[in-house]
């Protein structure tokens, strides 16, 4: 890739990454993988960390308890953004056999870590999709053995971000068709990240035990409001431009939640500030927006 930078100073930059998947024979490419275990690294580490910490801290050995599932943002990667939505119209069979061979690849490495014994319990402070948090008392499921976690007592996730003006259908085809084999190994789901969902709903119903969907700045929020409804959460991500404007204008922040969580009345709403690039070294604007949407929150709530 190449890279340019604004800020020396910040890990946020500009990237052009170099195509590596340009022909149907391209996608062999994408690799099968093989998950390994190193336990006496992984034992000797945690024993040098209960010793270092074990006056203040008390530290706990976890296994994988989230995995990010997302075909699309590597695969956008590899193949080019313009060059992999011209190809769902020029040649759709060569998308599918890509997004079907990714797809492959992350169910495999999962039967890996199910055999290895790896994964853990996420029902708790631990980040799942595109954020929120995992606290729920529906899961771990039916027949739980602490002793060996299963994916059905976990969070699963998918989403395809660079699907935001990919029709419903082809969003079906190319990408959802193709998760839903992943998507209903785990106890419950969330779907979606900063593509607009508004639209498609419908096709999202057609998920597993979908509980959470990501509503971005993009949607409209009266129709999602109309879609979505009672039926799953409505975690909704205000515009983090916001806090990147020359002069924080917290007031216009605070307009913006309102407006949504207006509309949002009837529906189980989470607000999560997230895809933050910069504050302008001004970390106190951070501070001030959780307390705007804590006390819009308590306004809110039934």
């Amino acid at each position: 890739m190449d890279i340019v930078r604004t800020d020396k100073t910040s890990a946020v930059v500009s990237r052009h990454f170099h195509r590596q998947i340009v022909e149907p024979a391209d996608t062999e490419k994408i690799k099968m993988p093989v998950v390994t275990y190193d336990e006496a690294t992984t034992d000797a580490n945690c024993q040098r960390m209960c010793e270092t910490y074990e006056a203040i801290l008390p530290i706990r050995q976890e296994g994988i308890k989230h995995i990010w599932y997302t075909p699309w943002d590597n695969l956008i990667r590899w193949w080019g953004v313009q060059e992999a939505m011209l190809d769902l119209v020029l040649r759709p069979q060569m998308v599918n056999d890509a997004v079907a061979r990714c797809a492959e690849s992350m169910n495999r490495g999962l039967d890996q870590m199910v055999k290895l014994n790896l994964l853990s319990l996420g029902s708790d402070n631990t980040r799942v999709g595109s954020g929120g948090y995992g606290y729920t008392t529906r899961l771990p499921a039916k027949g739980f053995d602490p002793n060996r976690v299963r994916p059905l007592d976990m969070w699963g996730c998918s989403n395809a971000q660079i699907f935001s003006a990919v029709s419903p259908e082809m969003h079906w085809e190319f990408a959802l068709r193709h998760d839903i084999p992943w998507l209903q190994r785990w106890g419950l789901n969330y779907y979606g990240c900063c593509e607009p969902l508004d639209t498609k709903i419908d096709i999202l119903r057609r998920i597993p035990r979908l509980r959470k969907i990501s509503m971005s700045p993009w949607i409209r929020a009266d129709r999602a409001v109309e879609k979505i409804g009672g039926d799953f959460v409505f975690s909704y991500k205000p515009n983090p431009a916001f806090l990147a404007e020359d002069e924080w204008r917290p007031e216009v922040a605070r307009q913006d939640l309102r407006r949504v969580l207006e509309r949002a009345r009837g529906c189980h709403v989470e607000l999560i500030m997230k895809d933050i690039s910069t504050v302008r070294y001004q970390p106190q604007r951070l501070w001030e927006w959780a307390r705007m949407a804590m006390e819009l929150a308590e306004e809110f709530a039934p």
